[in-house]
């Protein structure tokens, strides 16, 4: 799937409940091309998620804590069916 249909779903999506891969639950809101998690205060770039929607198949956050800013959400996000 091409970058642009990724973040059109993140953006189609926002508000809604999604999970950690530990199973904490967050929504999230779009502001000036960045998401902004409800369990934090800081924004993550779509940039971000651009870094990590190259990296296939993403098996943890782990993977791609040195390449984006919050990347439990980054990971929980992008691994969502209804994302991708």
């Amino acid at each position: 799937m091409e970058f642009d249909a990724i973040w059109t779903n993140i953006i189609n999506h926002a508000g809604e409940q999604f999970f950690t891969k530990t199973k904490l639950p967050f929504t999230y809101k779009i502001v000036s091309n960045c998401v902004v998690p409800d369990r934090t205060n800081y924004p993550i770039n779509k940039a971000d998620f651009e870094k990590a929607a190259k990296i296939t198949p993403l098996h943890g956050p782990g993977q791609i804590n040195s390449l984006v800013r919050g990347p439990a959400y980054v990971y929980a996000i992008l691994t969502d069916k209804r994302i991708r």
